[in-house]
Parts: C-alpha cells; structure tokens; sequence
C-alpha cells in the first residue's frame, strides 16, 4: 500500500471513529467548540480568551460567544487577570468538569466495550501501538 493509499484509509477510519463518538456525547447542548473549550482548559489550566482562541484555532468572536454561553452556564468563570486589568483569564469550573468527565466516560464507556466485543487480544496490542501512532501524527 502506498503511503497516499495509506493516508486516505487513516483518514476514512478515523473520521468514521470520531463521527461515532460523537453520537456517544450525552445529551447536554454543547457545541464541539464549547466541548474543545472546557477540555483545553481542563488540561492547561487558566487562561485568556485570545490565547483560547488561537489554540482552538478560531476567530476571536467565536471565542467570545463560546464562552459567553459556557459562563451563562457556569461551566467556566472569568477572573480579572493579576497583572493587566483590561484582560480576563477564563478558567474551568467544577460544573464544567463535571460535564466534561461525564462526556469522556460515556464515550469511553461505549469504546472500551466495542473494544472488548470485537477485538482480539493481539487486534488489541495493535491498536494500542496505533493509538501511540496517531497520536505522534496529531503532534
């Protein structure tokens, strides 16, 4: 197989995959972007809404209301920031770990069970050293 052969096939399967995860997502009414939000604030920690938007890679408005809906909801909190008082740092709030944990576990719930239904041991150890793969391609 070549490696254009290839890319297309990896492409295939992992939009198929992210597609069926996303029919796994509990029924909360957040949007990918929202979902994306609480999930890099979660692993980075605080921070300001510009620096939120270029990591997400979307225009600033749309950092804007994102937030805006996830503060209404009180899934994340801005704090003036310590040093400069015309800017906010956004941070993750107990709600919005909530939300975010129980969306992972449902979707590696239903994962870890497809998993467990379909895959051999030996199909497992190879998607384990593909997952290690993967990940190496996204960085």
């Amino acid at each position: 197989m070549s490696d254009d052969e290839l890319a297309v096939e990896v492409r295939e399967a992992v939009s198929r995959l992210a597609r069926r995860l996303r029919q796994e997502r509990p029924p909360h009414e957040l949007g990918l972007t929202s979902l994306s939000v609480l999930s890099r604030l979660y692993r980075l920690g605080p921070t300001g809404p510009s620096a939120l938007a270029a990591a997400e890679n979307v225009q600033p408005q749309t950092m804007t209301r994102a937030l805006a809906t996830l503060v209404e909801r009180g899934l994340v909190a801005r704090e003036p920031h310590p040093t400069d008082g015309r800017q906010t740092v956004v941070s993750i709030t107990d709600a919005g770990r909530v939300v975010l944990e129980e969306d992972r576990s449902r979707r590696d719930a239903w994962l870890a069970g497809v998993i467990a239904e379909r895959l051999t041991p030996v199909e497992r150890e190879f998607l384990g050293a593909a997952a290690k793969l993967l990940e190496a391609l996204a960085r």
